[in-house]
């Protein structure tokens, strides 16, 4: 086999997410999930979009630990969809191992909001995935993007970004 064969092929760096695998600072929110076996493939690791739906969850409780509700913004007429979605894997997860989804709004800008993910062993000693999800927030009724966030939901996300 000549050298040439031998050589592994790299990822190109993603910017979006080189800044993520070594960030320490900053304010992040944590959920905890237990790998299930409905988490999983055939193989036992975690099939790849469990972890895009841990983000997901994470995301919405970190809302709901500074009080907005995602049943409120849709009652408000106000929906957030990715518009982007970046994601490193790292390494897999095994069904039945805990980990740990960090997640935080790195900006917000007008009516976009730049959320980070880290998914961690719990004593944060493995690093498993890295992500970035942009979000749009967007009328309901009328399927267009908003102008402006409500009132209350942009001072309560001001408190995420540290006034950003």
């Amino acid at each position: 086999m000549s050298e040439q064969n031998q050589i592994q092929p790299q990822l190109q760096p993603t910017v979006a997410l080189d800044k993520l695998s070594s960030a320490t600072s900053g304010t992040w929110f944590e959920y905890p999930v237990r790998v299930q076996p409905h988490h999983t493939d055939y193989s036992g690791n975690v099939w790849h979009g469990s972890y895009i739906a841990w983000m997901e969850e994470a995301r919405v409780e970190c809302l709901r630990s500074l009080g907005i509700n995602f049943a409120d913004l849709v009652a408000l007429g106000c929906d957030l969809p990715v518009v982007e979605l970046t994601v490193r894997y790292h390494r897999s997860v095994q069904m039945g191992m805990a980990v740990v989804v960090r997640t935080r709004m790195d900006d917000l800008e007008g009516v976009r909001l730049n959320w980070d993910y880290q998914i961690q062993s719990p004593d944060g000693q493995q690093l498993y995935l890295t992500g970035r999800v942009t979000l749009v927030a967007v009328d309901r009724e009328k399927g267009k993007i908003l102008r402006q966030l409500p009132p209350a939901v942009k001072d309560a996300l001001a408190r995420l970004t540290g006034g950003r």
